[in-house]
């Protein structure tokens, strides 16, 4: 059974500062202050982003991923590709987050420059403005089997 997430939605444009902190929403900071959350690199429409999960939502990956129909070995190495793309951060009192400089800069963003954070759904991702026009073309060229949601 899934762990209960919270749901992200809608977007934010915003600047980050020179200690590459950004301003995070009140809707997507964590419930209790100082309570963990975990960012991920990771690829959205393949665009590199940074991806943001409660730290529930985090544990619920690799519960899918003991639970998924492959091989153990297979298992293992997902498991540990997840931690070494991973790191636990933390919502500063007056809402920062501090965004790693060397992530920040492998997927084109810079101190003092535009920043966009994206709701997802059960994670929001941190990208720059351009990965963040493709992904919402992409997401709009998307088959949505004639439900009419896009």
């Amino acid at each position: 059974m899934s762990a209960p997430t919270k749901v992200y939605e809608s977007h934010y444009d915003y600047k980050m500062d020179p200690k590459n902190r950004v301003s995070v929403p009140v809707a997507f900071r964590p419930d209790e202050e100082g309570e963990s959350i975990r960012l991920q690199v990771s690829k959205e429409h393949q665009e590199k982003v940074i991806k943001v999960f409660s730290d529930a939502a985090f544990q619920d990956k690799f519960r899918q991923i003991q639970e998924a129909e492959i091989p153990p070995a297979n298992k293992q190495r997902l498991a540990g590709a997840l931690r070494m793309s991973s790191k636990e951060a933390t919502i500063s009192g007056q809402g920062k987050l501090t965004v790693p400089k060397e992530w920040a800069e492998k997927i084109g963003l810079k101190a003092e420059g535009p920043v966009i954070l994206a709701g997802r759904d059960s994670y929001y991702i941190i990208c720059s403005e351009d990965s963040f026009s493709r992904i919402v073309e992409a997401d709009l060229g998307m088959d949505d089997g004639g439900l009419g949601v896009l």
